[in-house]
Order: structure tokens, then C-alpha cells, then sequence
């Protein structure tokens, strides 16, 4: 191959693809969006596919057989679509509970992320799918996510951010790493010569690929000399005859180049797309079918956790007579926003999942608004959608018949060539409802007589926020069903990547209702009921890539429905609908708190099963959920003079908590109940695991997990975990548990010599969290 042919191959084919090399026997490469379901070739209107329960839902689980399950679930996602590699697991870590995106990432903790995505790594790439570990390194925020400069010590890049990359590159191998968007003490995470090269691939021996996130490579000589192995998307990009120039000058070596073939060619070899076709199985599970409804509802209900159960109010009983209160009750947010939604085949409410399972009647009540920006219409509110796409001379470029709204210019190959979006829908049903338009450009809509114009710029929310995160205006209108809702977006002009790129989509859902009229009716209704059960939460607007929160309080008035509910009925349950930390004011006016996160397209029917035991919730926290908005040893995502620097070091999360460098949080990282309690007794150290005798003293056969952790003598070394191990047990059984403890956690990088140090003394922590320690051992 001569030089242009190699470095063809080094920057993608498509947005979603590598391109071919017949002379090479080299078949096309397809890549996924992957950390909660596999997408597909297309960001937006791809085909149907499971969706699973989010990433820090599955990791409440804390355990390593369940995520090698879902690894391999998700190849099997992936095998059903001929996809070669799939882009996940996300395991940066929790730093900020203002994060955006850390729905989709394991936890907070190094250890316990790094251990359960090397079982997801492995789960997947048994079955010949590719894993891609993400974001490398220090991307725990979204604020100016493509510009901000993460400025971390030495000792704290190793200890802690980059130890969860560590661990699956030495426990699974993982074929694959995505270098992030965000610069690293100065220099971009795509040019990082010391992460990628001396420490990735020198130091841990990485055989396998270095990946651009999608167009965050900035150049061409730096980022090939600094480790970069594959640019994507394309076809265009900073490299093509820009590194060609580059080693005809001398400035990047041809041996490099070189290398980053022969790591493609690695990673293509592993994922049978060299020599003989690879042959992809054609019986797997339909995303619809029982064989997968019942793994993605028992995954999403184990990991729940009960947070607070006082006198047995949880499980329910079948008998019970349910008030069931909230708009995520019965709309339930089953994924966050941005690259990680998928087209599932459905997403069961709280309502239908619980309606099927009680025996007596349910009451349903809608609750307060819960969103500031408004959203696509749901499915069944707007029917015969249709969006058609037309070139500047009219010509029509596509014609997109279905969901309410559409993704132009990303991966149609229509990015610049868009001048306007025609559209037409009907309404199903009438009354006073919220009509609007959402995406970048000029709006005219026809109702009727009756016209709305609307100029909606580009927002400021950063890189992709076209798509991501992407303006709204809306009218209240009356509307009779049969209406037809027409007229077109006028799409600006611009420059770069981003340019004739945009979500844009339809609004329309019944007009909101007065808030204290909705509580009065939730009030009655938890009057007439054995029980209450409340669903408050989030949505996709403050769980989303591109975008981080700015408060950790729900949004709208669902903290005062909580209080007037549990004021009147005579149990109150709350059900919290949210991947990451939220406050709960009201946590001591409720008589039980289930924590249910982001649970996939079961969701309905795993909390229903949570709820009335059919299967324990014996998740444990993954995250710390502070008692107030900057009640954490991090807080602020906001970049100043586009710097972030991580000043709490290695006391991220649990860890400055337990330091008291942050007040005492509302519920510690590894707390949850499940549905019995547990005795402790004998617990002892032998230099590399914990054994200690674990007893079930409750009503129910449940699962415990075994928590330990190091607390070091010397001030500046935080606690951290070092092993846990979980373990069943029917009513009255006694189990002699054996947690390994792993070494990576018993050093310190020492920075003078440039090298690791062994950890001495100090204590081990033994039980149900930092919140609940049962044994204290010295060493």
C-alpha cells in the first residue's frame, strides 16, 4: 500500500463505518452507539432495537456476572445488525453530581466501575463484537465539553480517573478506546502522548485501537505523534492529505502511521471482517420478544434499591388499594437523551407494569409538569406524520414518514444540501393543547385559519446542541381531533462540522393544567387508598449528553406533591425516576423510598415487580446523593477561563464525604436495603481478602453485598473500596463470606519518583457501606 492508501483507512468511511480494502481482503467495519442498546447505523429513525436498562441501573446490581450478561446481550443486539463494534461501556466516573451524562457511566467509584465494565468487555467480545472503553480521560462534565481543559494532578489521573481504563485493558482487553473531546492539563485527549502512548499502550502493553470520539480529532501531526489511531467520522477530516503532507515533511514518522494500520487491522481481524466473510447468526432474540422482555425487566429490577423502608411499607401487597401519583408514572422516562436513546419497540409506563400486576383496583393520577422545554409529540397524540425534505430548487430529498420528529444532516449524506423541512400530521384527539415546533430556523405553521411563526437560533449549549439539545417555542391552541397541523422550517446557512445539521420536530401534547388543582387531585385520591405510591424524577433535559444540571432539586412542583400526598395518605411510597443524585426534602415524610433509575423499555413492569416482591431490589447505590445543591467534594462543571481544575483530587464522591470535606450526605454510595437485614460476626484480614460470616435475620430469602474498605493512615490517601462480593441467603442462613481485596487500590503513585508506592497500615471497613459499617479491622 502506498502512503495515501494507508491513511485513507485511518479515517472512517461514513459516520458510522471504516472503509473497505479489497487488496487486503478488508470488509467494511460497522460501529454502534451502544451504552444502553445498539442504534444502529443511523443516529436518529434507525431500526427497532432493545433498550436497555441504563448503565448505573445495571451497575446497582454490583455484579459482575450480571454485566457480563449484558455484554453479551448486547452483542447479540449487535450480531442481529451486523455490527463489528460497539460503543461502550462509558466509564468515567461520577466526579460532579451535576454531570449530564453520568447516567451513562458505571458509578463514582474507580474499582467497582473498572471491575464491572472488563465483565461487560468480556461478556461482548466473547461472541466477537468489539467493546470501545470511553471517554479517555477526565470527561466527567458536558460544559464547553469540546474546549474545556480537565486540569488533574498526576497521582489523581492515575488513582482515580484512569484506574477504571486500567483494570478492563489488563482483565478483558478491550479491542477498542475512545480518546475524549475535552483537553487534559493542557493538551487535547486525541494529541494525549502521555495517557495514550506512554501509559495506554507502553505502560499496560494495549494491543488494540485508539478512536477519535466523533470529530474531536483537531489535527494531524500532533494527534498521530500523540497516539491517535482512527479519526472519526467521515469521509473528511484533519487527516487525509493533511498527514499525508505531514510524513512526507518529516513531521510525523511513516513507522507511525504504520502502526495505527496494523492496530485497525488488529481490531478488524478480531471482529471477523478480514479474509472469510464472517458468518452472522440469524435466530436471535426479537427486541420485542419474551425471551428479552424478561432479561431486560429482571435486570432493571435488581438493580434497584430501597432506600428507606420503614414498618415493612414495601413490598406492596396485590390486594392493596393503589393511588398511583405522577407524571412519570404514567410517562415514565426509560432512557436519557443524546447519543445514547435508541427506537425501542416500546416503553411500559409505571401505570401498565403496576396495573397488571395488582389484584384490586388502581387509581391513576397525573402529576405536576416536569419539564421547562418541550419535547416531540408522544406516539398516538399526532398521527400520519410526515416530514419531507427539500433542496433549495424544491427538489424533495426525502420523504420521512412516522415519528414526530426527525435528525437532518448528521448520517443522511444530506448535511448542507437541506434548505427547508416540510411536514403534515393529525391530531388525534382535541381539547386545549400545546402546539410548537422544535429545531434551528424559521417556522410557519398552519393550523387551520390560524398561523405560527416562530425564529429559533442556535443554542448555546455547545457542540452537537443542534441535535442534542436543540430550541422549542410552543402556543396553546384549541384543537378538535382530525385537525391537520402543516406548514415547513426554513433551515439557516452556517460553516462547520455542524453546518445543515439539527433535530427538528413536532410539538404536541394536552395544554398544562393549574399545578395546585393537580395536587388537590393527587391529595384525594391518596385519601381513598390503602397506599400512595409517588413517581417523581427527571427527564432526558437534565440526563443528557451535551448538557449538564445546574441543581440537584426536581424540577417543577414535585417536591410539593410529594409533601401534600404524604400529608394525607396513610402510606405514602415514592418511586424516583432518575439515574443520577436528586434531593429529597421530603425522604422523612415518606414511609418508603425505591430508587428505580433509567429502567429501559420493561421499565413499568420491573418497578411494578420491585414493588410487590416478585423481584428483590437489592440494588446498592453506585453514586453518593448529597443532602443539599453543593453538598459534594465536587461540584461546579463550569469552566473558568477554560479551565476545570479537579481541586478535591482523589477525595472524589464517598471518599471526601467520609473525609469530612463535605457534609454528611443524604445516603451514602453503597446503601440499600433490599427487602431483609443481615447480622455480621467474625470478621478477619489474612493480607489479601476479608472473610466475615453474614447472617439473613429477615422474613425473605434476599441478597447481600459484602462492602470493605481501605481507610490508609496516611492523611492525604482517601478511603476506598477494595473488594465486596454478594451473597444469597434464605431466612435464618448463616454464609461465610470471602472478599478478595485488590492490590490496585493498596498504592499511591508517587509523583517525585515517577512511580507506584505500596499503601502501610491503616484500617479495613467492613459492611453495608460507610453508612452502615458492621467490623473494623487494623492492619
Amino acid at each position: 500500500m502506498d502512503l495515501a492508501d494507508k491513511v485513507r483507512l485511518l479515517t472512517g468511511a461514513g459516520v458510522f463505518t471504516l472503509a473497505p480494502a479489497p487488496a487486503l481482503g478488508l470488509a467494511e467495519v460497522r460501529l454502534s452507539d451502544g451504552p444502553t442498546g445498539v442504534r444502529g447505523l443511523t443516529f436518529s429513525g434507525g431500526p427497532v432495537v432493545a433498550l436497555f436498562p441504563n448503565a448505573t441501573l445495571l451497575a446497582g446490581a454490583w455484579s459482575e456476572e450480571v454485566a457480563y450478561e449484558v455484554g453479551g446481550l448486547l452483542a447479540e443486539e449487535a450480531m442481529a445488525q451486523e455490527i463489528h463494534v460497539v460503543l461502550g461501556p462509558t466509564i468515567n466516573l461520577h466526579r460532579s453530581p451535576l454531570g449530564g451524562r453520568l447516567f451513562e457511566a458505571f458509578s463514582e467509584d474507580p474499582l467497582l466501575t473498572g471491575k464491572l465494565a472488563a465483565a461487560y468487555v468480556r461478556g461482548m467480545q466473547d461472541q466477537g463484537v468489539a467493546a470501545c472503553l470511553k471517554h479517555l480521560v477526565a470527561n466527567e462534565s458536558e460544559t464547553d465539553r469540546t474546549t474545556v481543559d480537565s486540569v488533574v494532578d498526576e497521582a489523581t489521573l492515575r488513582e482515580v480517573y484512569l484506574l477504571p481504563f486500567e483494570i478492563a485493558v489488563a482483565e478483558a482487553d478491550a479491542w477498542s478506546v475512545m480518546a475524549a473531546y475535552n483537553d487534559v492539563n493542557g493538551v487535547p485527549a486525541t494529541e494525549q502522548h502521555h495517557v495514550i502512548n506512554e501509559i495506554l499502550k507502553a505502560e499496560w502493553g494495549y494491543p488494540g485501537l485508539v478512536v477519535s470520539d466523533w470529530f474531536a480529532t483537531r489535527s494531524a501531526g500532533p494527534a498521530a505523534n500523540g497516539g491517535l489511531d482512527l479519526v472519526m467520522p467521515g469521509p473528511a477530516g484533519p487527516w487525509g492529505d493533511a498527514l499525508v503532507a505531514a510524513v512526507e515533511s518529516g513531521e510525523v514518522a511513516a513507522e507511525v502511521v504504520d502502526e495505527h494500520l496494523a492496530r485497525l487491522l488488529r481490531l478488524a481481524e478480531r471482529v471477523g471482517a478480514i479474509g472469510t466473510p464472517r458468518t452472522w447468526p440469524t435466530d436471535l432474540p426479537a427486541p420485542d420478544s419474551a425471551a428479552r422482555r424478561e432479561q431486560l425487566t429482571r435486570l432493571a429490577a435488581a438493580g434497584m434499591t430501597v432506600l428507606t423502608n420503614r414498618a415493612g411499607a414495601l413490598p406492596l401487597a396485590r390486594t392493596d388499594r393503589v393511588a398511583l401519583i405522577g407524571r412519570h408514572a404514567v410517562e415514565t422516562i426509560c432512557m436519557g437523551g443524546g447519543s445514547a436513546q435508541v427506537n425501542p419497540p416500546h416503553q411500559v409506563s409505571v401505570a401498565d407494569g403496576l396495573a397488571a400486576v395488582l389484584d384490586t383496583g388502581l387509581t391513576v393520577v397525573d402529576g405536576v409538569e416536569v419539564r421547562s422545554r418541550p419535547v416531540p409529540a408522544r406516539a398516538g397524540f399526532l398521527s400520519d406524520v410526515v416530514f419531507t425534505l427539500r433542496g433549495a430548487d424544491g427538489e424533495v430529498l426525502d420523504t420521512r414518514p412516522g415519528a414526530a420528529s426527525t435528525v437532518v444532516g448528521f448520517d443522511d449524506g444530506l448535511a448542507g444540501r437541506v434548505a427547508t423541512v416540510g411536514f403534515e400530521a393529525r391530531f388525534a384527539s382535541g381539547g386545549a393543547v400545546e402546539v410548537g415546533a422544535i429545531g434551528v430556523g424559521s417556522w410557519r405553521l398552519r393550523l387551520g385559519e390560524r398561523t405560527l411563526a416562530y425564529e429559533l437560533a442556535a443554542p448555546g449549549g455547545g457542540f452537537g446542541a443542534e441535535v442534542l439539545a436543540p430550541p422549542a417555542a410552543t402556543d396553546v391552541l384549541p384543537v378538535a381531533a382530525g385537525d391537520v397541523l402543516e406548514g415547513s422550517v426554513t433551515l439557516p446557512a452556517g460553516a462547520g462540522p455542524m453546518s445543515g445539521v439539527g433535530r427538528y420536530g413536532l410539538v404536541a401534547r394536552p395544554a398544562p393544567r393549574d399545578p395546585d388543582a393537580v395536587i388537590a387531585a393527587a391529595v384525594s385520591a391518596a385519601t381513598d387508598a390503602d397506599v400512595a405510591v409517588v413517581v417523581v424524577g427527571l427527564t432526558e433535559e437534565e440526563e443528557t449528553e451535551a448538557v449538564d444540571k445546574h441543581t440537584l432539586r426536581l424540577p417543577g412542583r414535585q417536591d410539593d406533591l410529594v409533601s401534600a400526598v404524604a400529608g394525607a395518605a396513610r402510606r405514602t411510597v415514592l418511586v424516583v425516576n432518575a439515574a443520577t443524585p436528586v434531593l429529597m426534602p421530603w425522604r422523612d415524610e415518606v414511609d418508603a423510598i425505591l430508587w428505580a433509575g433509567l429502567p429501559g423499555q420493561e421499565g413499568g413492569h420491573a418497578v411494578a415487580a420491585a414493588l410487590v416482591g416478585d423481584i428483590e431490589p437489592a440494588g446498592r447505590l453506585v453514586t453518593t446523593l448529597p443532602v443539599a445543591d453543593g453538598a459534594s467534594p465536587a461540584w461546579s462543571v463550569t469552566p473558568v477561563d477554560g479551565k476545570l481544575p479537579y481541586t478535591e483530587g482523589p477525595f472524589v464522591g464517598y471518599r471526601g464525604h467520609h473525609a469530612g470535606r463535605a457534609p454528611e450526605p443524604a445516603f451514602w454510595f453503597g446503601h440499600g436495603l433490599g427487602y431483609a437485614s443481615w447480622s455480621y460476626a467474625g470478621a478477619s484480614w489474612s493480607g489479601e481478602a476479608v472473610t466475615v460470616t453474614v447472617t439473613n435475620t429477615g422474613e425473605r430469602a434476599s441478597r447481600e453485598v459484602v462492602q470493605v474498605y481501605l481507610a490508609p493512615s496516611e492523611p492525604d490517601q482517601p478511603v476506598r473500596l477494595v473488594g465486596w462480593q454478594g451473597v444469597e441467603a434464605a431466612p435464618g442462613e448463616t454464609v461465610e463470606v470471602v472478599v478478595p481485596c485488590d492490590a490496585r487500590l493498596r498504592r499511591r503513585w508517587d509523583t517525585a519518583a515517577g512511580a507506584w508506592a505500596e499503601l502501610r497500615g491503616g484500617r479495613m471497613l467492613v459492611g453495608r457501606g460507610l453508612g452502615d459499617v458492621r467490623a473494623t479491622l487494623d492492619l
